[in-house]
């Protein structure tokens, strides 16, 4: 995600795949590119329908899809992979669909004690929620929003039954992938999905209430109960951050903590493939993955493919190491990473928008840099170079005060 609008999550009465599309698309996101996305991934399968509906007396939209042919009931993690690979997306797209998967999937594989690619989704496999979480993605896109964060979510309390049988609540998955946010019990029943709870813990950069920002609208999705006395609703708000609001979120993501190294020497791949592989692995769920070149025994040339990513990441992203590449071997180590406080503000270039990510540390400015995607847009939309429009995001970021060495954080601009 690229754009400048942050999204926060009302998370507090639970959070389902299906909510979370029924509260984008009340928020505005555009039907027709939301069905564009499914249909990228499954030609005419389903069909994404929104009826306005009451829940606890709170208006909201509920998003359903309906099936227009019949498919598998499972698909294994290597099913949904190729789908969402060979499908039509945009990068953007592509990449937050392959996360919220990647994620699901070490969650279920952890829970059964198999490895990640043998993981079969059952519920989550399904054209709708494939369509669920794709449409989400998709949806997020068009809203042009650039972070999203998402408040304590309530996963709810008793027992549900489930494709695994009579299971406690919250289900294993949701509780593997709960780990390191904030939860509560919230209420009775399966407040949270497995579905719902991957795209949190994948798209969203901190857990916490909701942050200082402009409100631009706020979106109701529906979940198919109403339960009386507590709206089955997730909300989300967009809006712009107010000066470093989002600073307090990018902090909590990226300050220090573990992390894992993965590397394999690789002397015997096509480099043409390369680009793909990088893009597989951040997909995947790497936070950082590239490549270094290197001389082997006998003056071979080849290359060491690194990959760092969060300890509970590790085993989903060996596994595809193992299956991207023709290494024998992967070498992993433990590390701690130390990462500066970041912050993303939005500023005008000739009538269109650049977010520009700022490093702090003690309080002062230590890089600011555009972000390349949304130049290179508007260098397409306006015909102009990319280094031109570099050049003036710049010089807008500075004269909004984001400098290098300012001691002040600075107010975002109008």
């Amino acid at each position: 995600m690229s754009g400048a609008r942050h999204a926060w999550i009302d998370a507090s009465a639970g959070v389902a795949g299906d909510m979370l599309l029924g509260a984008l698309l009340d928020a505005g996101a555009d039907p027709d590119a939301v069905q564009h996305a499914v249909d990228a991934v499954a030609p005419g399968a389903v069909r994404v329908v929104t009826t306005p509906v009451v829940r606890a007396g709170l208006r909201a939209v509920k998003a359903d899809v309906r099936t227009l042919q019949p498919g598998p009931a499972r698909r294994t993690w290597r099913d949904v992979r190729t789908l969402l690979e060979d499908g039509a997306l945009s990068d953007t797209v592509r990449t937050a669909a392959l996360a919220v998967f990647a994620r699901l999937a070490t969650a279920e594989a952890h829970v059964h004690g198999i490895d990640a690619q043998d993981v079969h989704f059952h519920e989550v496999g399904a054209l709708d929620a494939i369509a669920d979480v794709v449409g989400v993605c998709a949806a997020l896109d068009d809203l042009g929003v650039g972070t999203v964060s998402c408040s304590a979510v309530a996963v709810g309390s008793g027992r549900a039954r489930t494709a695994h049988g009579d299971l406690p609540v919250p289900v294993p998955a949701v509780a593997e992938l709960a780990r390191g946010w904030r939860v509560r019990a919230g209420g009775t029943g399966e407040l949270a999905t497995p579905t719902g709870m991957a795209v949190v813990r994948a798209l969203c950069v901190t857990c916490e209430d909701l942050p200082a920002m402009i409100v631009d609208v706020v979106g109701v999705g529906a979940g198919t109960r109403d339960t009386p006395g507590r709206a089955n609703v997730v909300r989300v708000v967009l809006g712009t951050p107010v000066g470093h609001a989002s600073a307090s979120a990018s902090a909590s993501a990226s300050a220090s903590g573990p992390a894992v190294l993965l590397e394999a020497n690789v002397d015997d791949v096509d480099p043409r493939l390369w680009p793909g592989v990088l893009s597989a692995l951040l997909g995947a769920g790497a936070a950082d993955a590239w490549l270094v070149p290197i001389v082997m025994k006998k003056g071979r040339p080849a290359h060491t493919l690194t990959v760092l990513c969060a300890p509970e990441d590790a085993d989903a992203l060996r596994a595809e190491i193992f299956r991207h590449t023709t290494t024998f071997g992967v070498r992993e180590s433990r590390r701690h990473k130390v990462a500066l406080a970041r912050d993303f503000v939005a500023v005008s270039v000739d009538g269109g928008t650049v977010v520009v990510k700022i490093a702090y540390h003690n309080g002062v400015i230590e890089q600011v840099m555009p972000e390349f995607d949304d130049v290179a847009a508007l260098a397409r939309r306006l015909g102009r170079p990319e280094r031109v429009v570099m050049q003036e995001a710049m010089s807008a970021a500075a004269a909004a005060g984001l400098t290098v060495g300012a001691r002040a954080r600075p107010r975002a601009p109008a």
